[in-house]
């Protein structure tokens, strides 16, 4: 169970935009599918979601970017929870460059944990919350942009 969850990224054709970098929308996409693909490494796949009748909805996206991508670049997506609330929850991410390490964009998405019948929020079941480790250190987020063990 990865407390901190990567992924890598080939920057390809499409997510480049007229400035000829990496468009801003990439980022939320990249954003979404790699806090699936950590849910989903938890145990909880989209479909356990749909068939337990609940899921999360995004309440607020904050970026913060800090350098370019381009066309053919290697990135990797990183991804944490960093706490719980009673029906929510704030995802942290970062990227960064693959050749020099260097940081491209942070950010943080506030998902809200929602009735699929309803809409409407409702309580963070204990077993989703036991299937993440909380990470409150940023420093171990760092550490494994140094090169420490992760998993991919």
């Amino acid at each position: 169970m990865p407390r901190i969850f990567t992924r890598d990224i080939v920057v390809a054709k499409p997510d480049i935009d007229v400035q000829g970098h990496v468009n801003n929308l990439r980022y939320l996409q990249w954003m979404q599918d790699v806090a699936v693909a950590h849910s989903s490494a938890q145990g909880w796949p989209m479909a356990r979601y749909v068939a337990e009748g609940m899921g999360w909805v995004v309440r607020s996206h904050t970026i913060t970017y800090k350098r370019p991508a381009f066309f053919g670049e290697a990135l990797t997506a990183c991804t944490w929870i960093a706490g719980f609330n009673a029906r929510s929850t704030p995802r942290r991410y970062l990227f960064w460059r693959a050749a020099d390490k260097t940081i491209l964009a942070e950010a943080e998405t506030m998902w809200v944990f929602v009735s699929l019948a309803t809409g409407r929020p409702t309580k963070v079941p204990d077993e989703l919350r036991a299937a993440f480790e909380i990470v409150e250190d940023e420093g171990e987020v760092r550490r494994v942009l140094e090169g420490e063990t992760y998993v991919r």
